[in-house]
């Protein structure tokens, strides 16, 4: 018999708008009925892939492999400047979905450049989103882990900016470093909000719950970060890329209240199916024939418009499910 008695889904959980309004172009686009790419995965995420696919929207690795004229979308991640000058070269229709936090970090690096400052980039080496950032400023250092940081020069002039995604806690630390390693320092902090507020988010549901789930994927720099707050809190954290990883119901054995959240990349459909996987295989007696219903109301009560899905129920049908779970 299983232990559950309650889901918590983590609430602003779901995708980032930044990934979102890329889902939406590469949607538009097809629906409009233009030959449509994505440079590159627009989310790694399986099940959103196959759906995009299925509308007709092709991935691709290299501007060669899109047809003359064709449409073109440019994930959130953004890109550097030659492949939008290639892409014109081409006479691509480029549909750009950079999200508008890493446009900012673009104006941002092409000032630091201007100024002639030194620049140090925290962000993992070869992300399509620092490759992107080295195009506005190819000298830039990139330093991910505290064993690259002795490796950055003495300077005079430093600048020190992020990738979104990297942990405040990281780019805090890296900025106190570099004090002693130059005369000026100049600060940037490019670190996503949204990030900041989903590992705010985690840990409040952490300390509320026996077990936190982590949802998203494996080489995910930011669904990693959430499952080391967890564990910083105190809280047993597993972490998978999808429900169907929830095989062992003995892995919830004592839990009576479990948590599930989402890396920025996951869609809260993902988060939905992972909370009525737990009610079905760990729910104890009184919730597990109730699995489906007490899932989407945990969905409803986490949903919040800002991060939804374009696939995503109407909210007017998550709205039902809690007024029905209350009454059951």
């Amino acid at each position: 018999m299983g232990t559950v008695t309650e889901v918590l889904i983590t609430k602003r959980t779901g995708f980032c708008y930044g990934v979102r309004e890329a889902i939406d172009h590469a949607k538009t686009a097809a629906a409009e009925g233009k030959l449509t790419h994505t440079l590159g995965q627009v989310v790694h995420n399986e099940g959103v892939v196959t759906e995009l696919q299925a509308q007709g929207i092709r991935v691709v690795e290299a501007l060669d492999d899109v047809e003359r004229g064709a449409a073109v979308i440019i994930r959130a991640h953004g890109v550097a400047p030659a492949v939008l000058e290639r892409a014109a070269a081409r006479n691509l229709e480029v549909i750009d979905g950079t999200c508008s936090w890493v446009l900012q970090e673009h104006r941002e690096l092409a000032k630091l450049v201007a100024e002639g400052y030194s620049i140090v980039l925290l962000g993992t080496p070869r992300h399509p989103e620092v490759i992107g950032m080295l195009g506005f400023a190819p000298d830039a250092i990139v330093v991910d882990e505290e064993e690259d940081w002795e490796r950055i020069p003495r300077t005079k002039r430093m600048a020190l900016i992020s990738q979104s995604t990297q942990p405040p806690w990281k780019f805090e630390k890296l900025a106190a470093f570099l004090v002693g390693r130059c005369h000026e320092l100049k600060i940037v902090n490019t670190v996503c909000p949204v990030t900041i507020r989903r590992q705010q988010d985690t840990v409040e549901t952490a300390r509320l719950v026996d077990l936190m789930v982590v949802v998203g994927g494996g080489n995910s720099a930011n669904t990693k970060e959430l499952t080391r707050l967890c564990r910083i809190v105190g809280t047993t954290a597993v972490q998978i890329e999808a429900a169907r990883d929830l095989g062992d119901p003995g892995v919830f054995d004592g839990a009576r209240i479990v948590g599930v959240t989402g890396g920025t990349s996951t869609p809260i459909e993902d988060l939905e199916a992972v909370a009525r996987r737990i009610y079905e295989l760990a729910g104890a007696p009184e919730v597990a024939d109730r699995a489906e219903q007490l899932a989407l109301a945990a969905t409803a009560s986490a949903f919040e418009p800002a991060y939804r899905t374009t696939s995503v129920d109407r909210p007017s049908r998550l709205a039902g499910a809690v007024q029905t779970a209350g009454a059951a």
